[in-house]
């Protein structure tokens, strides 16, 4: 049964006066988190566990327990099991998650009841936090900047050689196990899948020794090695979906959640196999987005952005937008390598519907100018449009750019490069540490949401 919070203990927050004090902005954030409309949009989320999660079962951790020990998570950058053991040794911690002299949820708990949450409800979490800002006066939503910086994936760096081990060494485990629930194994079938996990870990390493190389003879050698590890993955592949309708046959939890690992992987290790085919034995050009760089995090995007150390990421774009005062009101996970262009007037429209009315001033990098952006910017009533134009400008154009309010403004706009590395040091938006889409959209949200709160604390307590 799901339960909204726990009783206040009047002994336990006596001894905590008596003993600690709360950091001024923490306190802050504890004063905001008692808005009642973001605790029901967390709340709503944590109610669809189950069909009748409000009405039975045993009680759950209090919602506001959760909501406040994720958000503890990403304000100290802290893993599940680093947020348990802070929060359980903290009286401070223990007062700001209202957990009291309570047990602590271990961090299993935290991770079951934080899947449930989803990107959307992140996004309306912003929003209101947002509008609360607005409210106390912090910003007016005057200017508004927006940009794009990419968030990787936690994958390593990709190579067919170590897709297709990944693939012989996942599909490989799955059929041992496969076999012992279908009780066809046996000493001889295990041996052999361990063997073969083993080559193709071998095959790997030898791949890696002869790119290395130069010469017609380490080409050839090369070839010579992919062909085996392919052959070798696709035989993998073959016996494993040999097994798969005897196992959807089969009952049992155990059965079905390795039903579920092999029709998830298989057809992967397939794309694997077929690109490898294509780029390294036929010497094709196969597109970015035909690749598949991870067998885990299979929404990986190939990003070619040029950058010095740095040319190719795989992850995911994201687009932010922010106002004057440093407050991030939107983001978007993007599909693939889209064109900046496309982003500005979703920025300006989100802009207007939080706000209510358009921003006095939006800027931009060179990069989403275009002709369609500026009269869209002038049509929805924006007066100051900082969009410098890429490549020739005639000297009219010269002449517009180079005036005082342009120029103050694209120094303004400078300084969205500073929110996002601020965002990538403080709030690990360097890399993803969740799994899947929209994991990775959580991350993105939950790293914007403790970066607003953390703000919004500091603005607050030096006012106060």
């Amino acid at each position: 049964m799901l339960v909204d919070r726990y009783e206040s203990d009047k002994l336990f927050c006596s001894i905590v006066k008596l003993t600690q004090e709360m950091d001024p902005v923490l306190a802050q954030i504890d004063h905001l988190l008692d808005d009642e409309s973001l605790y029901q949009a967390i709340r709503a989320d944590l109610a669809k566990r189950y069909p009748l999660t409000e009405q039975t079962g045993h009680p759950s951790t209090p919602v506001e327990v959760i909501l406040r020990m994720l958000v503890v998570k990403r304000l100290y950058r802290l893993s599940y099991e680093q947020t348990e053991y802070q929060v359980r040794d903290s009286l401070v911690l223990r007062q700001f998650c209202r957990l009291y002299l309570q047990e602590a949820p271990d961090d299993t708990t935290l991770i079951r009841w934080a899947r449930l949450i989803q990107p959307e409800t992140l996004a309306a979490f912003n929003e209101r936090i947002v509008c609360l800002v607005t409210q106390l006066k912090l910003t007016a939503g005057r200017k508004l900047r927006t940009d794009g910086t990419v968030v990787e994936t936690n994958i390593h760096p990709p190579s067919d050689s170590s897709l297709l081990a990944d693939g012989v060494r996942v599909l490989g485990r799955t059929l041992g196990r496969a076999q012992t629930v279908l009780q066809t194994a046996s000493d001889t079938t295990s041996q052999i899948l361990r063997d073969t996990v083993r080559q193709a870990r071998q095959l790997a390493r030898q791949i890696g020794e002869a790119a290395r190389k130069h010469g017609e003879t380490a080409a050839t050698q090369l070839q010579g090695l992919y062909q085996q590890l392919v052959d070798l993955t696709q035989d993998t592949l073959t016996h494993s979906q040999a097994l798969l309708p005897a196992l959807q046959l089969a009952g049992g939890k155990t059965a079905q959640r390795l039903v579920r690992t092999l029709t998830t992987f298989g057809p992967r290790v397939a794309q694997v196999v077929t690109q490898t085919q294509r780029r390294v034995l036929q010497g094709e050009a196969v597109p970015a987005d035909e690749k598949l760089v991870s067998l885990f995090e299979a929404h990986t995007d190939i990003l070619r952005r040029n950058k010095a150390g740095h040319p190719t990421e795989y992850g995911h774009k994201v687009w932010l937008d922010q106002v004057d005062g440093g407050w991030v009101t939107r983001w978007a996970i993007l599909e693939g390598n889209a064109p900046d262009t496309d982003q500005w007037q979703p920025s300006l429209e989100h802009h207007q519907q939080v706000f209510g009315h358009p921003p006095e001033q939006a800027s931009a990098d060179r990069g989403v100018y275009s002709q369609a952006n500026d009269a869209f910017a002038q049509q929805s009533g924006v007066k100051k449009i900082i969009l410098p134009k890429p490549g020739y400008c005639s000297a009219d154009r010269r002449a517009w750019e180079e005036q005082d309010w342009f120029q103050e403004g694209h120094a303004w706009h400078a300084g969205i490069e500073g929110c996002i590395s601020g965002l990538k040091r403080g709030q690990e938006l360097t890399r993803c540490r969740d799994h899947g889409h929209p994991g990775f959209e959580k991350w993105v949200g939950w790293g914007v949401i403790a970066a607003n709160l953390k703000r919004m604390g500091r603005s607050v307590a030096v006012e106060a």
